[in-house]
């Protein structure tokens, strides 16, 4: 059982979409270990539904607010609805894309946002969201890293995703990979560059090793394969030099990563969405967690998706969840310390 939060201010877990195993692990999750800092936002219905399918002797408590989290029974997932979700969520079927889950979900990711702006939470942590049923919704943002991004007044940011052996960090994200590579400027990756120190620093690396893949084969062999290495990328890695950075690169993207898992560095700066994350991914997404660097707040998820192929069935596990909300604990330790 995790420890009362000395922090006063709890975490607050996103629903996610409602068609999707998002529900299902966080049930699963309190049934394990129930943390007595967090609480979740959601409609109430879905997760008493989740609550039933996952077993355990479980019950939900609606709250009315965060500061009732304190007065909550023994045994119980604790569930504040904001205003305004869909009427009938519960019954959208499970495994589907359906715009009223996609609505559901952001609105959600909305009011956790809120409490945290209104200072009644230190953390967020999102379950997962689709995102064909986040565009359904009508919603203009990919997925969840603009959508808050933007709802803390357009900061720059960058998706991180960490497991135990390896730490990566993307230039660019949800975009075509021929958005991506016009997106590769000196200026997208410097500011990668100082967001990533800032961050790897907060979590207690004075000086963190950072190495940046290239973007084209063989990091473009010296001009032969493309120039954006010479254009923009080792410009970039110059200037975070000269800024006191331990910046190194460009680096072969085959090989980097192997020689950054082996401890040489402790993260590696990619270019584009997969580059970065099919290494992360591969090692298993069991304990990956997926961090928003560059918010005012902290932001973790667990390093999967909604996985409508086994919505209801129980087969969902709750691992990366669990090392999502470890991650937000670490991470708001010092709430004195700049935002992640």
């Amino acid at each position: 059982m995790t420890p009362e939060n000395s922090l006063g201010q709890p975490l607050v877990v996103s629903m996610g979409d409602a068609c999707g195993i998002g529900p299902e692990i966080i049930a699963k999750l309190w049934r394990h270990e129930m943390p007595l800092d967090a609480l979740v936002v959601g409609d109430v219905a879905v997760m008493r539904r989740a609550v039933a399918a996952v077993g355990g002797g479980l019950a939900v408590a609606e709250l009315h607010g965060a500061d009732e989290l304190g007065r909550v029974p023994p045994r119980c997932l604790p569930v504040w609805q904001p205003v305004g979700l869909p009427a009938g969520l519960v019954d959208a079927p499970l495994g589907q894309v359906a715009a009223r889950a996609g609505a559901a979900a952001a609105l959600c990711i909305e009011a956790a946002v809120g409490l945290i702006q209104a200072g009644h939470a230190r953390a967020l942590v999102t379950a997962p969201i689709h995102k064909e049923a986040l565009h359904a919704a009508g919603s203009p943002y990919p997925g969840h890293t603009e959508m808050l991004q933007a709802l803390a007044g357009g900061v720059p940011v960058r998706m991180m995703l960490a497991n135990e052996e390896l730490r990566t960090v993307l230039v660019t994200i949800h975009c075509s990979l021929r958005e991506a590579i016009a997106r590769v400027t000196r200026e997208a990756v410097a500011e990668t560059l100082r967001i990533t120190q800032a961050a790897l620093q907060r979590m207690g690396i004075a000086a963190p090793r950072i190495a940046v893949a290239g973007l084209n084969p063989h990091a473009g062999e010296g001009g032969l394969f493309g120039d954006e290495e010479i254009l923009h990328i080792a410009p970039a890695i110059a200037d975070a030099r000269a800024a006191g950075m331990d910046a190194s690169g460009p680096y072969a993207p085959d090989t980097i990563f192997m020689r950054a898992r082996r401890g040489e560095f402790d993260v590696v700066v990619a270019m584009v969405h997969d580059h970065g994350l099919i290494p992360v991914k591969y090692l298993g997404v069991e304990q990956g967690v997926n961090v928003t660097l560059g918010l005012p707040f902290v932001r973790t998820s667990p390093d999967h998706g909604t996985a409508f192929d086994i919505a209801g069935k129980g087969l969902a596990d709750p691992a990366s969840m669990s090392a999502a909300l470890a991650m937000a604990r670490r991470l708001t330790k010092d709430l004195s310390a700049p935002p992640v």
